[in-house]
């Protein structure tokens, strides 16, 4: 095995202005190759880790040429390694990692392996977040009430990764309360050029929530993988990816007065899902470049699993140096950045003149073009502009259920439900908004939006408006740097005053966590079957994820989550209707609460100060009283607590030998869901809360849980057993073998009987027979979730046959051993008559020889059908990966069997 780089010929002196040196970098100028000038930025990334990492072994010469070559490369699919700078994990993916850790130890004592070689070889950033129910709302002291509650309910989880941090070398954990992992990363984690052991490179970053996307807005190359993926990367192996396209999306002008950044990253989403760059990078170039400011950027990059790329990546440029300013990184940080990236070519001066980048396809937008809209009902990409926002709806009602109907009969569209709110008479009427919340890392680490919203409130306290009082509202800020510059705008008052209290630092609303909105809310949607809606500046609005009881969840900037919450339903045309009635008795309309770009920008500077992110994340480093009092034990390998519910140990190594099983087919399968288009991880793995009736909940009382220390499913991803129990629990779920009844239940063909999911897979476990899933069109899109393939697995799932799939779904699947198909181009299903109800034998080749990536097998059934699929193993790590049963046995064999 060969340890020297070839290239150290061009390992170069960065020399300071004033004397000194930063350190030494690999110099892409010293390569003196023409084609390196014309690749785009993001490809300069890939190439300058694989000439720091070149060993001729895990990463080879003709790797770099490949990259280099990328012009010519990139349309061939090849396949190069990676290994990214840092890993970046949150806390609802960082238990199972932690957990696989911890089970990799015990295996590599059992197998007689150095279990201390289990530690991550790059920096792992763990952020503890995604954990705050909107339990306590409409109050001062809501921030407080849910973190007790937090620390209460994820004491256990909490431990568990403090103990991790002090078990594991090269691992920072960022205790709970501190903000969103995107938003943290971005403030505070991202490094943008490391210096390690003297030697400078650019910062790049994969983690385990698809939007770790947020951190290119920073010119940081960052994209989600799944967490079994991100171990693997974690313990030093190369990430195989297909060398991707890269999408150069030009911007021009300026956006117009009253136009936000969310109407800007609905409209690119729609343009870019029209274009189609699954699998591809999207590059942002252009003068229009200079009128976005770097939260801009960033929330446009943060929503690329929602256009489906691997990433929207912003270069480094003067805005990027402004940002690292404010966000209270030090001048001679920022001095060594922005030398390292002139001296690489990496660094975008838009006073200089531009050497044109060659792009795989070319895409342009007139920021001018862009007007007010939300996305919804149900999907983020179906974007709506503000002014047909009525008529769409109305279309909605009428229309047959899928993503745009809900196939509400004319005579029952207007019907009116009446309930008690607390004594007092109230009305609920379809399309009425029970849910108003500004949340997620999109938005709220946007000064522009958050402040435009807030004087949106202002606005709307002064004329005397008011939100009713059993619509939800939450504010959950990304950082604690939003609170900081709200109070210095004097601006919290109003939003306070309108029910939009903070009630913590994380995910909520766009992830399931608002919590139960008012009995007599609920009950009033319940029984009269109404179509109630939500309204969140969130990226994500899949059915079933934000609320079980709202059917219609839109997407739309904060300003606009005020604008909705104020009108109380989405069925109103802003330009012509009145949003409400003002103290004075007159009607109130939306240009009357609607503040201009200057207000906004005017606030923004006086504002929005550098002292803001340094106090934030110093108290962050500090931990905070509940964290610093958690007391956890010193020991290297885990003790295991058989009566945890939170905490298991999972039977991944179970059995395990040396020896790799190799490849394998499936025989005489039963089909355990027969699924149509667009079945999303919030349908395999549900994160909210659990359902009384569920199998989970029914796992949670025998272990003496009561219902109202559940939890959520995310919460407990550290449990196997809950895990399995919910997978495909989502209530939302359409599986065909059901016949257009909904709900988390199959059939077990042998017996016809429904059942729930679970019980029909133990079934068939304990009868020894393997099953297999059928699918539509982007089966596993959504959020990255290393337990939409764990679960499967442990359910006894050894293929799924879908017409395509997500990109880290399709990953993670391969990662957990399970084999994923796609059926031939113009085929599914249906088409080719199958019911779900046939057994399915899949002929793979047995041996390691005569299996490729991307071959064409053979799937036959007992009722004498056959048809044609293409195994989607990619790359041949990932044939690896499946002989040998999965990632992590993969790595474990190897590191014993390594010399290193």
């Amino acid at each position: 095995m060969a340890t020297e780089n070839p290239f150290d010929s061009i390992l170069k002196t960065l020399e300071k202005p004033g004397g000194g040196e930063f350190g030494k970098y690999y110099s892409l100028p010293a390569l003196d190759d023409a084609r390196i000038d014309k690749l785009p930025y993001s490809i300069k990334i890939l190439l300058e880790s694989a000439i720091r990492n070149c060993d001729e072994f895990q990463v080879k010469s003709k790797d770099v040429e490949k990259i280099i070559d990328w012009e010519n490369t990139s349309p061939k699919q090849v396949e190069i390694p990676f290994k990214p700078a840092r890993v970046l994990l949150q806390d609802f993916t960082g238990v199972p990692a932690v957990v696989d850790l911890a089970c990799m130890r015990d295996a590599m004592n059992n197998l007689g392996g150095n279990s201390n070689k289990i530690n991550p070889l790059v920096p792992v950033d763990l952020v503890i977040d995604h954990s705050v129910q909107v339990d306590v709302a409409r109050s001062e002291n809501a921030v407080q009430a849910n973190m007790e509650l937090e620390f209460k309910r994820n004491k256990e989880r909490f431990a568990f990764l403090k103990w991790g941090s002090n078990a594991f070398d090269n691992m920072l954990v960022v205790p709970p309360g501190s903000g969103i992992v995107h938003q943290v990363n971005l403030e505070y984690l991202g490094r943008v050029v490391f210096n390690t052991n003297g030697v400078l490179y650019p910062d790049s970053v994969v983690g385990t929530d698809s939007h770790t996307t947020m951190i290119d807005g920073l010119g940081v190359a960052g994209w989600g993988v799944g967490g079994i993926e991100a171990e693997a990367a974690m313990l030093g192996q190369p990430m195989s990816m297909v060398l991707p396209g890269v999408v150069g999306f030009k911007l021009l002008g300026k956006l117009r007065d009253g136009v936000t950044a969310t109407d800007l990253v609905l409209t690119v989403t729609q343009i870019l899902r029209k274009h189609g760059v699954v699998g591809k990078f999207v590059e942002f170039y252009g003068e229009g470049m200079s009128e976005l400011s770097l939260a801009d950027r960033a929330t446009i990059a943060n929503m690329s699993p929602e256009y489906g790329a691997t990433m929207g990546f912003f270069p480094v440029d003067h805005v990027t140096l402004q940002y690292l300013r404010l966000t209270g990184r030090s001048d001679e940080t920022i001095a060594m950045i922005e030398s390292y990236l002139r001296a690489n070519k990496m660094f975008v001066d838009y006073s200089e003149p531009q050497t044109e980048k060659v792009y795989s396809s070319y895409l342009e937008l007139k920021l001018e073009d862009v007007e007010p809209c939300i996305s919804g009902p149900k999907r983020p990409h179906d974007r709506v502009p503000l002014k047909e926002m009525k008529a769409d709806w109305h279309a909605c009602l009428d229309n047959r259920v899928g993503f745009k109907g809900f196939a509400i009969p004319k005579e029952s569209q207007n019907k009116v439900a009446k309930f008690s709110f607390r004594g007092t008479p109230a009305e609920l009427r379809h399309g009425d908004v029970v849910i108003a919340a500004i949340t997620s890392c999109t938005n709220t680490s946007n000064p522009s939006v958050m402040l435009g919203a807030a004087l949106v409130a202002k606005k709307a306290c002064e004329l005397g408006l008011e939100v009713r009082p059993w619509i939800k509202t939450s504010l959950a800020p990304g950082s604690g740097v939003v609170t900081k510059y709200l109070q210095k705008s004097g601006l919290q008052k109003y939003f306070n005053q309108l029910g939009f209290h903070i009630v913590g630092y994380g995910c909520t609303t766009c992830i399931g966590n608002s919590g139960d909105i008012d009995e007599s809310v609920a009950s009033a949607i319940s029984e009269n079957d109404m179509v109630a809606a939500a309204v969140l500046s969130g990226n994500r609005n899949f059915e079933g994820r934000v609320h079980p009881l709202t059917r219609a969840n839109y997407l739309a900037s904060p300003p606009l989550v005020v604008a909705y919450a104020l009108a109380g339903t989405v069925e109103i045309d802003f330009a012509t209707e009145p949003i409400g009635t003002g103290k004075d008795g007159k009607e109130v309309f939306f240009k009357d609460i609607w503040p201009s770009s200057e207000e906004v920008a005017d606030v923004v500077q006086l504002s929005v100060l550098p002292d803001m992110f340094k106090a934030t994340y110093e108290a962050i480093t500090k931990g905070n009283p509940m964290w610093n009092q958690l007391s956890v034990p010193l020991s290297i390998l885990y003790s295991w607590d058989p009566k945890s519910t939170y905490i298991h140990e999972p039977p991944y190594f179970k059995g395990m030998t040396m020896s790799p099983p190799g490849p394998h087919g499936v025989k005489d399968a039963y089909c355990l869901l027969n699924f149509g288009d667009s079945i999303t991880t919030d349908h395999i793995s549900p994160a909210g809360s659990i359902h009384k009736d569920s199998p989970a909940a029914k796992y949670l009382m025998e272990h003496g849980v009561d219902r109202r220390d559940f939890n959520s499913y995310g919460s407990r991803r550290g449990n196997d057993e809950i895990m399995a129990r919910g997978t495909f629990a989502n209530i939302r779920i359409v599986n065909k073998l059901l016949k257009g009844e909904v709900g988390p239940k199959t059939i077990h063909i042998p017996t016809g009987e429904k059942l729930s999911v679970y019980d029909v897979a133990m079934r068939y476990k304990a009868a020894g027979q393997d099953t297999i899933i059928l699918a539509g069109a982007e089966y596993g899109s959504g959020s990255s979730r290393d337990w939409a393939a764990k679960g499967p697995m442990l359910l006894g799932v050894k293929a799924v046959i879908a017409k395509s799939f997500e990109r880290i779904h399709r990953s993670n699947l391969v990662g957990m051993g399970i084999i994923p198909l796609c059926f031939k181009a113009g085929e599914d299903a249906d088409t080719l008559g199958l019911t779900g109800h046939e057994r399915y034998t899949i002929d793979l080749p047995n041996t390691v020889n005569e299996i490729r990536p991307g071959q064409d097998v053979t799937v036959a059934t007992d009722c004498g059908k056959s048809f044609t699929c293409t195994v989607r193993f990619d790359t041949e790590v990932e044939l690896a990966y499946f002989n040998h049963g999965g990632i992590l046995q993969y790595v474990i064999r190897n590191l014993i069997g390594s010399k290193q």
